[in-house]
C-alpha cells in the first residue's frame, strides 16, 4: 500500500519539477484541500436526492411547485456562486501576494456586495412574485401556482443567507480551509433533512414543510461561518468596519471576475432550458430516460466539479505571489490528479449504475437507454472534462475570465444547441443525439481551453 502511494505521487508529478521551496502546496496540503471538496460535493448531491424523495410525499402540486421555483432559484444561486468565485480569485491572489490588509478588505467588500445584491433580489422576488412566475411558467393549475408562490416567498428570504454562505465558503477555500466548509455543510444538511422529515411527515405542512427547513439550515450555516470568518487569526478575515465602506476599486476587481463567470453560468442554464424543449419532442420513454440519466450524470461528474475550487485556490495563490512557473507546475499537477480521480470515479460509478437502476420502476427499454446515456457521459466526462471544466478554472484564477466565458458561450450555447438539433432531430437519434451533442460541446471547449493554456497568454493577466 505504501509503495502504491509512492508510485501514485510519482505519477501525478509533472516532468519538469519545481524547486521544493517554491512548492507552496505539498502533496499533504493538496490532500487536505481536495478531499473535503469531494465530500462536500457528494453531500450536496446526496441531500438533493433525499430532498426530492421526501418532497414527493407532500403531493404532486407540492412537487411541481418546488421543482418549478427551483428552476428560478438556480438562476439566483448562479449569481451568488459567480460573486463568490470572483471574491475567491481575488482573495487567493492576495494570500499568495502576502498582502493581508487588502485580503481582509477584499473579503469584507465581498460580503458587503453579495448582501446588497441578495437583498435586492429578495425584495424583487417577493414584490413581483406573481408576475415573475406567470411570465416564466404561464398558466399552471391553481394548486401548483399556490405552491409556487408559497415556496418562492419563503425561499427568497434565504437569499441573503445563501449569498453570504457562498461568499464565506469561497474565502475559506481560498485559504485552503476546505474542511471548515465540509463540516458546516454537514450540519446544514442534517438540519435540512431532519426539518424536511418533521415538516412533511409530522406536521404535514406541504410546501412550507420543505421551504422552512432550507431557510433555517442556511441561516444556521451562515451564522457559523460568519462567526469563524470574523476570527482575526485567519489568514484573511472579515472586518466589520470594512463591510460598511464602499471601495470601488476592490469591488471592480471582484466583479471583473464575477460578471463574466455569471454570464457564462446564466447562459449555460438558459441553454439547458432550450435543450429540455428539444427532449420533450422524443416521447415519454426517452424523456424519462434523459431525466434519470441527468441525475446520474451529476453524480458521475462529481470529481471534476470538486476539483474546480482547488484550481482556483492553488493557481490564484501562485499568480498572486508572482510565480508563474509555479502556477504552470500546479496546472499540470492538478490536471493529472483530476484525470486519475475522474477516470476511477467514472468507471466505479458506471459499474454501480445497473444496480442502482433496479430501485427504479422503469421499463427495460428505458433502463437500457439510461445505461447507454451513462456510458457515453462517463467515458467522455473522464476524457474531456478535466480540461473543459477543471483546467478552465485555472485560467479564471489567473484572471483569464473573458476567454473562458466566450469559449463556454460558443461551445455550449451555440455548438451544443445546434448539434442537438442535428444529432437528436435531423439524424433521429433522440436523447442519444443530445448526449453526443454534449460530448461535442466538451470536445470543442477542451480544445479551445487547451490551446489557450499551451499558448501561455493566461500568464499575462493581472488581477491585483
Amino acid at each position: 500500500m505504501k509503495n502504491g502511494g509512492i508510485y501514485m505521487f510519482k505519477f501525478i508529478e509533472p516532468k519538469i519539477q519545481l524547486d521544493k521551496k517554491r512548492q507552496i502546496f505539498t502533496n499533504k496540503h493538496l490532500r487536505a484541500l481536495i478531499i473535503p471538496l469531494i465530500i462536500e460535493q457528494l453531500l450536496i448531491l446526496l441531500v438533493g436526492i433525499a430532498d426530492t424523495l421526501m418532497v414527493s410525499y407532500a403531493g404532486e402540486a407540492a412537487v411541481s411547485g418546488v421543482s418549478l421555483v427551483n428552476q428560478l432559484n438556480t438562476v439566483f444561486i448562479l449569481v451568488f456562486t459567480a460573486l463568490a468565485s470572483g471574491g475567491a480569485v481575488v482573495a487567493s491572489q492576495y494570500i499568495g501576494n502576502k498582502n493581508k490588509e487588502n485580503g481582509v478588505l477584499a473579503a469584507s467588500q465581498l460580503v458587503m456586495i453579495t448582501t446588497i445584491i441578495s437583498v435586492i433580489l429578495l425584495v424583487l422576488s417577493v414584490i413581483f412574485r406573481e408576475q415573475l412566475l406567470t411570465l416564466l411558467f404561464g398558466k399552471v393549475a391553481p394548486d401548483v401556482m399556490d405552491a409556487c408562490l408559497k415556496y418562492l416567498v419563503i425561499s427568497a428570504f434565504s437569499f441573503p443567507a445563501l449569498a453570504i454562505y457562498n461568499s464565506c465558503a469561497g474565502l475559506f477555500r481560498s485559504m485552503s480551509k476546505t474542511s471548515v466548509i465540509m463540516y458546516v455543510s454537514i450540519i446544514m444538511n442534517i438540519i435540512n433533512i431532519i426539518g424536511n422529515a418533521i415538516g412533511i411527515f409530522i406536521l404535514h405542512a406541504g410546501v412550507a414543510g420543505v421551504a422552512y427547513p432550507s431557510l433555517i439550515s442556511r441561516v444556521v450555516a451562515v451564522l457559523i461561518l460568519l462567526i469563524i470568518s470574523f476570527n482575526q487569526k485567519n489568514i484573511i478575515y472579515i472586518r466589520i468596519k470594512d463591510i460598511f465602506k464602499w471601495n470601488a476599486q476592490m469591488i471592480k476587481r471582484i466583479l471583473n471576475i464575477a460578471i463574466p463567470n455569471g454570464i457564462e453560468n446564466g447562459l449555460f442554464q438558459l441553454s439547458k432550458v432550450a435543450l429540455s424543449s428539444i427532449v420533450a419532442m422524443f416521447g415519454t420513454s426517452q424523456i424519462a430516460a434523459n431525466g434519470v440519466a441527468q441525475s446520474f450524470w451529476s453524480m458521475a461528474a462529481l470529481f471534476c466539479i470538486a476539483m474546480g475550487p482547488a484550481f482556483i485556490t492553488v493557481i490564484g495563490q501562485c499568480m498572486g505571489a508572482g510565480d508563474k512557473e509555479a502556477a504552470d507546475y500546479y496546472m499540470k499537477k492538478l490536471l493529472r490528479i483530476t484525470y486519475i480521480g475522474g477516470i476511477i470515479w467514472n468507471i466505479v460509478f458506471f459499474l454501480f449504475t445497473p444496480i442502482i437502476l433496479k430501485l427504479y420502476s422503469l421499463s427495460n427499454e428505458t433502463i437500457k437507454l439510461i445505461i447507454i446515456l451513462c456510458f457515453i457521459h462517463n467515458l467522455f466526462n473522464a476524457l474531456l472534462c478535466p480540461i473543459a471544466s477543471s483546467l478552465s478554472n485555472g485560467l479564471r484564477a489567473a484572471g483569464d475570465v473573458k476567454y473562458t466565458m466566450y469559449t463556454s458561450i460558443f461551445s455550449t450555447v451555440v455548438c451544443r444547441v445546434i448539434l442537438s438539433f442535428i444529432f437528436g432531430v435531423w439524424m433521429n437519434l433522440g436523447v442519444i443525439g443530445i448526449a453526443l451533442a454534449m460530448v461535442g460541446d466538451w470536445a470543442i471547449k477542451s480544445a479551445l481551453i487547451l490551446v489557450r493554456y499551451l499558448q501561455g497568454q493566461w500568464k499575462s493577466f493581472k488581477v491585483i
